[in-house]
């Protein structure tokens, strides 16, 4: 068997190496052979210091997350830990690339730490619905002060390693031969006989918060406005809290067992299912190998809301990339915008100025077609139109080189029909981007009957790049995301006409984890978005219809669902909206009724469920955790409860099953009925997430 860790003697200094590919988690073997070798070292008389390092891209960026449902088996990171901790040595980590979770949690336990430039240190389990487990609550706190710590623990975003040390979590960056340099440092520290301070004795950075602990409970306040729910953020504060109450000991003992409380519960096991859900996603079993065209120029067609933040996010990944508009005004308005949207980022100290220039430099206008023709990859954002969308494939298919990956941005069209207008349809896909584009994390990546493998492969790739998620998905009027949207719109009507207003259906949704309710969010987006669809789909909604009518487009017209005053985006309700659904029940003849918020979430959330379980059926999407996926990262589904079709199988099918057959029964509406899928798994015992469906295809 290939050994995970090597231990070696640089004359005096033992050099502990992990090597454990591509990221050298800290799985079960991997912690054995480390134990084997810091005890080894500690034990050898001829060392006197020890330093711990990696092999590959990267230090160790955190345990090994697919054994968190398998029986614990020793050694545990804890047992690494405090035997670490203890070597009378001192003990010196060289960390690369990133340092995460357990990972960093291990180099709290050493003397001393060193970095190579451009290393990531962090904590990230709060996103797993955790907290660290391994005394990241009780050290980070006692090296750095909580006034740092805690925020790194609650937003489980890293750090960069000159952040790292200037607030003290690192000793020295090092360049060069990092291995090298810590035995250097490691001598260094040996001749100068360094005191040896362990972290978990340090206790000046907690001296103010412990003289004033209503200081804690301020500054902890403020970093938990918003937790809609999650329970790992209240958890951290009150483990970072132990270490001001208690000694380190008591404090460190809680923690693990705050940690196990965690990881049984059903949020971090939500999350957990996301963690993997969305590196599956992008996996398609037949271009398993298939190599991506080269990228190295974009173009986009449009210069609005879409075509502008896509344009960004080309420009923020290195990739130059051009913009092209029908007219110098409309191009001007989008360069505009963008450059206000690097300003924003550069006023929250997110951006630095010299990337802002580097990033506006690679945006290049245009209001000529023709410019494209040195793009590698096109991807079209104009009007949500299928005639306007096929005169604009039709004229790329004209212009642009042989090779140039030609994508879609629809959200709802029938991107087979879209590369039919080429008389290249293998070189066409979708590549689905959420609003605002340089923000949301999604890519719909839409796989039409022709699209050629390594079509489909460069626009994963480049999804990637983009630092998007990618869920491939197969063609259908919506795609996943919006097919299923679809389904809890019309719920959301017919509750509003049965007796609920807008601000009671969005205030459910919200205490369901949600950030907005339908009506707010439809508010946000733009009510005429969907009433264009809708009409030449020959569909009605009448009472968004009724508003459009009048309208009332949203936020953008200052009148909606809502009413929304100058300058604000904070929605208010409206008298007149309450009349007009009032008056359009009483038209069709419904005695409106009062509706809590348990029906209003069943009646949103189930037919949800339903079309999900149809999209796999039809193998429109390839796995229900793509699904979850989409709808965690494209529409705000908390992620703590997983997404719908994890969702779906905590609650049980069967359930599901029954309320949907009753509320199929109540509306007549043929749509409410169980899927077939759903009915298969209720009667075979099954669930969402042991299925294997990995068609994809339309």
């Amino acid at each position: 068997m290939t050994k995970l860790v090597e231990l070696r003697r640089e004359g005096a200094i033992a050099v502990i190496m992990v090597d454990n590919p591509p990221v050298n988690a800290l799985k079960h073997a991997v912690r054995h052979e480390l134990m084997q070798a810091i005890t080894e070292a500690r034990d050898d008389a001829g060392v006197d210091a020890l330093v711990l390092g990696c092999a590959g891209r990267t230090f160790i960026a955190g345990a090994d997350i697919s054994e968190f449902d398998q029986t614990p088996r020793p050694p545990s990171l804890i047992d690494l830990i405090t035997t670490l901790d203890a070597v009378p040595k001192p003990t010196i980590a060289a960390m690369h690339g990133t340092a995460l979770g357990g990972g960093l949690e291990l180099t709290l336990a050493c003397h001393f730490r060193l970095a190579a430039p451009g290393t990531r240190l962090g904590l990230p389990e709060i996103k797993l619905g955790l907290i660290p487990g391994a005394g990241g609550t009780q050290r980070l706190p006692r090296l750095i002060g909580i006034e740092r710590a805690l925020p790194m623990i609650l937003s489980g975003e890293p750090i960069g390693a000159q952040e790292a040390l200037r607030i003290g979590l690192v000793d020295a960056i090092v360049e060069g031969d990092l291995i090298g340099a810590a035995v250097d440092f490691a001598r260094a520290v040996v001749a100068e006989k360094r005191p040896m301070r362990r972290v978990r004795d340090m206790e000046d950075r907690l001296a103010p918060m412990r003289a004033d602990p209503a200081a804690f409970t301020e500054f902890a306040s403020g970093l938990t406005k918003r937790p809609r729910g999650l329970q790992a953020p209240l958890a951290a504060i009150e483990a970072v809290r132990w270490a001001l109450d208690m000694p380190i000991d008591q404090a460190l003992a809680r923690e693990r067992a705050k940690f196990m409380e965690l990881r049984e519960g059903e949020q971090s096991k939500a999350q957990r299912h996301i963690f993997f859900a969305e590196r599956e996603a992008a996996k398609v079993s037949d271009i398993a190998g298939i190599k991506p065209r080269e990228v190295a120029r974009a173009a986009v067609i449009g210069a609005g809301t879409m075509g502008g933040g896509i344009a960004m996010c080309f420009a923020s990944a290195g990739i130059p990339v051009t913009v092209v508009e029908s007219s110098a005004e409309a191009l001007t308005r989008g360069r505009d915008t963008i450059a206000k949207n690097y300003r924003h980022s550069l006023a929250r100290g997110a951006l630095a100025p010299d990337e802002m220039e580097r990033r506006l430099e690679r945006i290049r206008g245009a209001t000529d077609l023709e410019a494209v023709g040195d793009a590698d990859i096109v991807i079209e954002a104009v009007f949500e139109e299928m005639d306007v969308k096929q005169r604009v494939f039709g004229a790329l298919d004209r212009l642009t080189k042989p090779g140039a990956v030609l994508a879609t941005n629809t959200s709802y069209l029938d991107v087979n029909a879209i590369a039919q207008s080429t008389q290249r349809p293998q070189s066409v896909v979708g590549m689905h981007f959420f609003s605002p584009a340089n923000v949301m994390r999604l890519l719909e990546v839409v796989r039409g009957t022709a699209t050629a493998p390594d079509v489909l492969a460069t626009a994963i790739s480049v999804g990637r790049r983009l630092g998007k998620v990618p869920a491939v998905v197969g063609v259908c009027h919506g795609f996943v995301g919006n097919r299923m949207l679809r389904a809890r719109s019309i719920e959301a009507e017919r509750i509003l006409l049965e007796g609920a207003l807008p601000d009671e259906v969005d205030a459910a949704i919200v205490e369901f984890g949600f950030p907005m309710g339908p009506f707010a969010m439809g508010d946000l987006a733009g009510l005429d978005v969907s009433w264009r669809m809708r009409k030449s789909r020959g569909q009605r909604a009448i009472i968004a219809d009724a508003l459009c009518d009048l309208g009332r487009f949203g936020q953008k017209t200052g009148q909606g669902f809502y009413l929304y005053r100058e300058g604000s985006r904070t929605p208010l309700p409206d008298p007149q909206v309450e009349r007009l659904i009032v008056e359009a029940s009483k038209g069709l003849g419904i005695v409106r009724r009062r509706i809590d918020k348990a029906e209003v979430i069943e009646r949103l959330i189930y037919p949800m469920i339903n079309e999900g379980a149809r999209i796999l059926e039809e193998g429109i999407a390839q796995r229900s955790g793509d699904i979850d996926v989409i709808w965690v990262y494209g529409y705000g589904w908390p992620a703590w409860r997983g997404g719908p079709m994890h969702h779906a199988d905590r609650l049980g099918l069967a359930r599901i099953r029954d309320r949907l057959t009753a509320l199929a029964e109540q509306s007549d509406d043929a749509r409410l009925r169980p899927a077939g899928l759903l009915e298969q798994l209720v009667a075979s015992g099954g669930s969402f997430g042991s299925l294997a469906l990995n068609s994809g295809r339309s």
